[in-house]
């Protein structure tokens, strides 16, 4: 399939059901950047080049633009990835979740501080290194568990990276897996 639309990058999301957004050679699957049929950056050319230009801000606008259809977050390895809805729900959300509190102290303070409200990353960065003293490093890595494990995903309508807990936004996937905590 040649992508050179958000329509087409959808299509593509939904018949793919899971893709990164950039090729590794660390994970098996596919990626969006290497399905789209738009030029790369050419030598002496300012600014990212049209593929890049289109795939960055795709990230975003696909789960925003498809919110029943398509979702934005991280797999093990801290690979972004976009998935189709249903794959999400009845595919990888039982083998990647994990409940909060088998994640590490630092993880579990993020965790609270979200679910208590929506937090952008650079607030709850400048809070929780404050806070805590970790450093950048050991909140990113956190933060990037807590989006693995299926805890916490990015606000899509919001423009900064936004945190909201998982549960929150996708009630109905988190009730048929995680058993009631009362």
């Amino acid at each position: 399939m040649k992508i050179k639309t958000i329509e087409d990058a959808a299509a593509f999301v939904k018949s793919v059901k899971i893709c990164t957004i950039f090729p590794s050679d660390k994970i098996e699957h596919t990626s969006l950047y290497e399905h789209v049929d738009l030029p790369e950056k050419q030598p002496g050319e300012s600014g990212w080049g049209e593929r890049m230009e289109a795939v960055w801000p795709w990230k975003n606008q696909l789960p925003a633009n498809y919110p029943n259809e398509i979702y934005y977050g991280k797999i093990k390895g801290g690979f972004a990835v976009l998935m189709e809805m249903d794959y999400l729900k009845n595919t990888h959300f039982e083998s990647a979740y994990k409940p909060v509190a088998s994640l590490n102290q630092l993880a579990q303070t993020i965790y609270e501080k979200i679910r208590i409200e929506p937090w952008t990353t650079t607030a709850l960065r400048k809070e929780v290194v404050q806070e805590t003293g970790c450093s950048k490093s050991q909140f990113d890595t956190a933060l990037k568990n807590l989006q693995i494990s299926m805890n916490i995903v990015r606000d899509c309508e919001a423009e900064q990276d936004t945190w909201l807990t998982f549960r929150e936004v996708y009630a109905e996937i988190w009730n048929q897996h995680v058993p009631d905590e009362h």
